[in-house]
Order: C-alpha cells, then sequence, then structure tokens
C-alpha cells in the first residue's frame, strides 16, 4: 500500500472514529424519536457510543490494522439491541433505566432484549435464566420500572416460545407443568412491558426454519401477543429477510385468520398453511409439487391458501413484526454435502456469513416495523462442535468462544462480508441507502 493511500485510509478511520466518539450528539441532530408508542417509519434507534465494536475500532487501531479498524468503526456507527440476561430486580431496573436516559437525552429509541426466563435454551449454550416464575416476574416488573415513559422497543425471550419446556425433550417436563408456566410468564412479561405508554412490545416467535405457521401462531396467542405490537423473527439466526418477511406476513394473517376471521375458523391457527403446505397430494414430490422451508419458490400453495381463505384483512387488523438482520447478508449457511454426519449446527456460528440490512424503522415493507441488529455483531452463538464428539469447531480448528462473548475474528469478518457494503451510519432513511 503506498503512502498516499494509507494517509488517506487513517484519516477516514480518524473521522469515523471521531464520528463514533461524538454520536451523543450526532444522535440529537437527528430526527427526534416518535411520541407514540408504536415504531414509525420515522423512529431512529439509539446507537451506544460505548458498544464493543467502538473498543475493537481502537484495539484494531492500536495494532495497526487499519481496515478492521475502520470497520469497526463503521459498524458501531450502526444502532444495536441492548441485551439483559440476569441480575436482581435492582439491578436490572438501575441498568435498563440508564439505557433509556441516554437514549432519551439525544431522543433516540432504545431496542432491548429481556432474556431471563427460567430454563432458558433447553440448558444448551445459552443456558440460563431466572430460578422460578415469581422470581421472573420480579425481574419483569423491575425491567418495566426501568423503561418508565420514555420510548423503547423490546424483544421479548429470544426462543422462549419456539423452544418451549415440552420441546427441550420427553423428560424435561413430562407434566407440561413447565410449559404452562413458561406460556404464562411470557404473557405477563408482554402485558407488563405494553402497560408502559411508550413501548413498543415485540414476543420472539422463532424463524421460517423452525415452527409451522399455524404451531407458531397458536403458541403466539396463548403466550399474549396480541396484548403486544407483534413479534420477532430470526433472533440470532442467519436466515434470508425476504424469507422471514413472508413467513411473518402468513403468521399475521393466521392471527387474523384465527380470532377475526370467518367464524368457523375461530380458534383455528392448525387450518393455516405454512411453509411445509402443498396441496398436492399432498407434497408428493413430484416436479412443481414438492415443499422446502429453505425454497421460497415452492412456496406458492402457501400463497394461494392465504389468497383463497384469508384474502386482504385490514391493515390495522394485522400483527406486526420486527426481522433481525445483523448476521443474514450472506443468508444462511450449509456445509458441502456429507461434511458432517450429525447436526452440522448451521445456526451455530457459520462461517463465512456477513451482516445484513441496516437497521432502520423505514423498511418499505408492509407489516415489519422494522430490521433490527438484535444479535450483537460480534458475539459468539457458543462453543460449537458440529456434533463431532470434542471440544473444537471444525470450521476454525479451535474452541469457539462461549455464547455472548465477543470474537474480534468474527466480528471483523461479519464486517468485511455485509451485504450491503458496510458504510458509516448516516442517518438517512433505509430506501436511500440501499438497505
Amino acid at each position: 500500500m503506498n503512502p498516499r493511500t494509507l494517509r488517506h485510509r487513517a484519516a477516514a478511520l480518524v473521522a469515523a472514529l471521531t464520528a463514533c466518539a461524538a454520536l451523543t450528539t450526532t444522535q440529537a441532530q437527528a430526527a427526534p424519536a416518535s411520541t407514540r408508542d408504536a415504531i414509525t417509519p420515522g423512529t431512529q434507534f439509539y446507537v451506544d457510543p460505548h458498544s464493543k465494536a467502538t473498543k475493537q475500532a481502537f484495539v484494531d487501531l492500536r495494532d495497526g490494522d487499519i481496515e478492521d479498524a475502520l470497520n469497526m468503526a463503521r459498524l458501531a456507527s450502526w444502532p444495536q439491541a441492548q441485551w439483559f440476561t440476569k441480575g436482581t430486580p435492582h439491578e436490572v431496573r438501575l441498568k435498563v433505566k440508564r439505557l433509556v436516559r441516554r437514549a432519551r437525552a439525544v431522543d433516540r429509541t432504545p431496542v432491548l432484549v429481556a432474556y431471563d426466563i427460567p430454563g432458558r435454551d433447553c440448558s444448551q449454550y445459552s443456558s440460563g435464566g431466572a430460578s422460578s416464575s415469581a422470581a421472573y416476574r420480579r425481574w419483569i416488573d423491575a425491567f418495566a420500572a426501568g423503561i418508565g415513559d420514555a420510548p423503547a422497543a423490546v424483544v421479548v425471550e429470544p426462543d422462549g416460545l419456539a423452544n418451549l419446556p415440552k420441546d427441550c425433550g420427553p423428560t424435561t417436563d413430562p407434566t407440561g407443568d413447565l410449559t404452562a408456566a413458561r406460556v404464562a410468564d411470557l404473557a405477563y412479561a408482554v402485558k407488563t412491558l405494553k402497560a408502559r405508554p411508550r413501548t413498543a412490545v415485540y414476543l420472539d416467535a422463532g424463524n421460517v426454519q423452525w415452527r409451522s405457521v399455524g404451531d407458531i401462531a397458536q403458541r403466539l396467542l396463548r403466550a399474549g401477543v396480541q396484548y403486544g405490537d407483534g413479534f420477532s423473527l430470526n433472533v440470532s439466526n442467519y436466515l434470508p429477510t425476504s424469507h422471514n418477511a413472508r413467513y411473518g406476513t402468513w403468521i399475521a394473517k393466521c392471527l387474523w385468520f384465527a380470532t377475526k376471521g370467518p367464524q368457523a375458523a375461530r380458534g383455528h391457527t392448525d387450518w393455516c398453511a405454512g411453509q411445509y403446505y402443498s396441496s398436492a397430494a399432498p407434497n408428493d414430490g413430484a416436479p412443481g409439487d414438492a415443499v422446502s422451508p429453505t425454497d421460497p419458490t415452492t412456496w406458492r400453495w402457501t400463497d394461494a391458501w392465504y389468497d383463497q381463505n384469508v384474502g386482504t384483512p385490514p391493515s390495522d387488523e394485522l400483527r406486526h413484526f420486527v426481522i433481525d438482520t445483523s448476521r443474514n447478508g450472506r443468508g444462511a449457511w450449509a456445509p458441502a454435502p456429507g461434511k458432517y454426519s450429525g447436526d452440522p449446527e448451521v445456526w451455530c456460528n457459520p462461517p463465512g456469513r456477513g451482516l445484513g440490512p441496516r437497521p432502520s424503522a423505514d423498511t418499505g415493507v408492509p407489516l415489519v416495523d422494522a430490521y433490527l441488529w438484535i444479535k450483537t455483531p460480534g458475539e459468539s452463538d457458543g462453543s460449537c462442535t458440529r456434533n463431532t464428539g470434542g471440544t473444537i469447531d471444525p470450521e476454525y480448528g479451535i474452541v469457539d468462544p462461549p455464547a455472548g462473548a465477543w470474537w474480534p475474528d468474527q466480528a471483523h469478518a461479519l464486517a468485511r462480508d455485509a451485504v450491503p457494503r458496510l458504510v458509516a451510519n448516516s442517518f438517512r432513511p433505509a430506501h436511500d441507502r440501499g438497505a
């Protein structure tokens, strides 16, 4: 690299880092947050000027790694959710209050994740959570108290509904009591958080390759989605934005169909077509009849079912949703056929991924309230092993950092391989910046 190019990139880096350090000022110059509780296209989300990416930019700069430092500064200029995963009620109230106060001071809306449900993640990579339902409800009460009357968007318990205790294995919840408690706790969280006057609440619903439409719609209703603003999709996953948008639209229509649609359909989310649906034989595998949850060209049967049975419900009666685009710029990962004999854990630190569409409430997609970076880009999914029986992740040749730990190499790769290409946030609407 010639000296002139190096000086140019160093100047760009200094400018980017200066912008990160001054975010509390630049955010105040942007459009103020909506005074309404729901997210609108004009909502601007809070950027933490002390994020892990900002700190990594300075580490890279100190190490003389100009390219990675510049990318980390660009990443740090975009809003990311803040996760709350533990602590006493007093501790979580103070931490939430501190965050919303910083965001409110610069007229921005923070995105928060409540992640402390008992029995979290089936005791796997992200295990933990409150010790009991009573402890969890006290924690949620404190979480809501920390928000107060400030604007906020809250994602409630990623995977908590799509991965109920009954789904953890035959010995986890033989009586069904744990599952019933989980659903009741989620409903309590939605109602409690939504009672705050300016809080948008999204109950997590997994992703397009997990629960069928009717199944997750039924779970959402039981867990109180009707008391909040809607649901969230693709949290901590890598599946394409367009796939989740289509899936979420079907869920919204299924919720309407089973609650406000034809009288005979009331309560029948099980009638709703999903991503596995075919009206042919059904799904007999013949050319044009096969259905795949990974191939939207086979979803015409599902679209046709909704056209014929649901039509176009009133837009103000459909639940909205948000999509996590923090790492799905290059879509899902699939290892070479035959590489692994067991589950390759395609959701767990897959290689070659990139940042996805930038966070924005101006999506231009009906029912999608926002693209959000809910999972912190650069944090590990866990110590993945691809079910090889060892401790090493064969995709990287190392023991991956534990879930939630900062992984600089992954952060660098996500930024480098972003789709669209990563640039610094200029606070322009999504449709103006090609995101």
